[in-house]
């Protein structure tokens, strides 16, 4: 049973992959397609996709400026070190990554959720979004657009700037146990 279990969550975390992913990027750069990358715009600076990920070190490279616009967990994780999202990412064109804590099904139900956990996680990629699960910590954000998606963060978050802050959103479902301010 957990054989099918574990496949149906790789199965389900391949659909979000599928629907994270743009295609028509390649008119902005023809080769593209030719490299195996259709993810791609003329000023990208990383070319990525998924990560599903099921230990802390994947993790953590998932996240870090070489890893992927998506980290996906198949299971909770915990940290005792702070973790960092770093790095620009382009999806649709547009800046963005995205923590999924959780898988789908077919009709992008939400299967399952973790929990990560750690001390601090840093947010310095802009249209980051934590989402589907729950993040146990304070999050600190040094870049525009963090967001909580049908997600929890037990914790505070706090913001480098006024500007971070104004463009920050839980509009979705997303829970902030603890505070959300300006902490310089």
């Amino acid at each position: 049973m957990r054989k099918i279990a574990g496949l149906a969550a790789v199965f389900a975390l391949t659909l979000l992959v599928g629907c994270g992913n743009s295609n028509n990027n390649n008119a902005a750069n023809p080769d593209a397609s030719a490299n195996g990358n259709t993810n791609v715009t003329e000023t990208t600076d990383a070319v990525t996709s998924a990560s599903v990920v099921n230990n802390g070190e994947d993790f953590k490279k998932a996240i870090s400026k070489d890893g992927t616009w998506i980290a996906a967990t198949l299971n909770d994780l915990t940290f005792t070190e702070d973790l960092v999202v770093d790095g620009q990412f382009i999806n649709k064109e547009e800046p963005a990554r995205k923590i999924a804590l959780y898988t789908q099904d077919a009709e992008h139900n939400i299967t399952n959720s973790f929990i990560l956990t750690a001390p601090k996680i840093t947010i310095k990629s802009e249209n980051a979004r934590i989402q589907g699960g729950t993040f146990v910590g304070d999050v600190y954000v040094e870049a525009d657009g963090f967001s909580v998606v049908n997600a929890t963060i037990k914790g505070n978050v706090y913001f480098a700037n006024d500007q971070y802050q104004s463009t920050f959103d839980s509009s979705d479902q997303g829970i902030v146990s603890g505070v959300t301010e300006v902490k310089k």
